[in-house]
């Protein structure tokens, strides 16, 4: 269920600058997301599966699953905080949140494309996001395919 955002005449469209320290902090919490969800894969390999040390990581479905887990891990990270407040802890951090074009929370299908074109934005060397310094609503890729924006907040009264 999408819920409302207020104080939407206060925010504003978030820049490159802003998105980009958003990103680097939710990229470190993203690794630590991956170093257990390799550890579990590599438990659930050795210990579970009886996979032989010399051949762990070896063959297509450890590697697939692997691969698999650590996408799904990711999606899940910014799926579960997208759709419930709008903001990551990086994006809370850079007092930014990402919203639909009326303000409310974004749905986990928004979420998921999102999720998808952010990763062809960062394949096409980062593109998708350098967009924001040419479209008049600095709108990334991602914004314009998922229906979305990323807005800055304004700072809470001291």
């Amino acid at each position: 269920m999408q819920r409302r955002f207020g104080n939407l005449d206060d925010a504003w469209p978030a820049g490159f600058a802003r998105r980009l320290g958003a990103m680097l902090y939710d990229g470190f919490l993203v690794a630590a997301i991956w170093i257990l969800i390799t550890g579990l894969h590599l438990t659930l390999m050795r210990h579970v599966l009886s996979v032989p040390p010399e051949q762990i990581g070896i063959g297509w479905v450890q590697v697939f699953s692997l691969r698999l887990a650590l996408l799904l891990g990711a999606f899940a990270f910014f799926a579960f905080f997208w759709t419930r407040g709008g903001v990551t802890l990086g994006m809370q951090a850079w007092r930014l949140r990402v919203q639909t074009l009326d303000g409310c929370s974004i749905s986990l299908t928004q979420a998921a494309v999102r999720f998808l074109v952010a990763g062809l934005s960062i394949a096409a060397f980062g593109l998708g996001y350098l967009w924001i310094l040419f479209d008049a609503e600095r709108r990334s890729w991602s914004d314009i395919a998922s229906g979305t924006r990323v807005v800055v907040l304004p700072k809470p009264p001291k």
